[in-house]
C-alpha cells in the first residue's frame, strides 16, 4: 500500500470511516468538507499553490454508519482471528492457515462465521472430525460474526497501515496480535 495514495477517512468522532484516493481527499478540503488531520511528505501542485498530500482526514459533520455485513471468506476469517490459530494460538502466515469447523460438518455443523476459526495445521490434525474437548483443544475466544469496524480494520491486517494512521486506528497499539 502506497502512503501517498490512500488516505484515511474519519468520521467526526474520530471513527475510521473508510480508505480513499488523495485525489478525492484533496476535493473534500477544497469543498471544506474535511480537516485535515496528519499529512504526507509528497506535494501537489496547481498553477499558484502547494498543498502537502493528506494522509489522514476528519469529516466536519457527523455521518451515521450504516450496519454493513462483511463478506464470509476465507481470507476474513483470518484477519477476524488475527491470523492465529484458535486452538494454539500461534500467529502465521495466511498460506500457513487453515479454516477448521469448531463442530464437524459430519455432526451437523455449518459452514458460517459463528462455527469457523482459523487453525494451524497441526491442531487441524489433531482435531480431526472430532469436537475441540474430544480432541483435547480449548478455542482461544468463540467465533462470530465481525462487526463492521471490525471488518475495516481486517483491511489493513495484511498489509502495514501508513504510520500516520496508527494513532486513529484502534487496534495500532496492539500491532504484536
Amino acid at each position: 500500500m502506497n502512503a501517498f495514495n490512500h488516505v484515511l477517512l474519519l468520521n467526526a468522532s474520530f471513527e475510521p470511516l473508510n480508505v480513499i484516493n488523495w485525489k478525492r481527499a484533496v476535493k473534500l478540503i477544497f469543498l471544506e468538507k474535511v480537516e485535515v488531520l496528519e499529512e504526507t511528505d509528497h506535494e501537489v501542485h496547481s498553477a499558484t499553490d502547494r498543498l502537502r498530500v493528506p494522509a489522514v482526514v476528519r469529516l466536519l459533520r457527523f455521518v451515521g454508519l450504516h450496519k454493513r455485513d462483511i463478506k464470509f471468506s476465507r481470507q476474513n476469517i483470518y484477519a477476524r482471528d488475527k491470523f492465529r490459530c484458535q486452538y494454539c494460538g500461534q500467529r502465521l502466515q495466511p498460506r500457513e492457515l487453515t479454516c477448521d469447523h469448531v463442530i464437524p460438518r459430519s455432526r451437523g455443523g455449518t459452514t458460517t462465521w459463528n462455527n469457523i476459526v482459523s487453525c494451524c495445521r497441526p491442531c487441524n490434525r489433531q482435531k480431526g472430525g472430532r469436537t475441540p474437548a474430544e480432541a483435547g483443544l480449548r478455542l482461544l475466544k468463540k467465533p462470530m460474526a465481525p462487526s463492521w469496524l471490525l471488518g475495516f480494520h481486517a483491511r489493513f491486517s495484511i498489509h502495514q497501515p501508513p504510520a500516520a494512521w496508527h494513532e486513529y486506528l484502534f487496534w495500532s497499539s496492539d500491532r504484536s496480535n
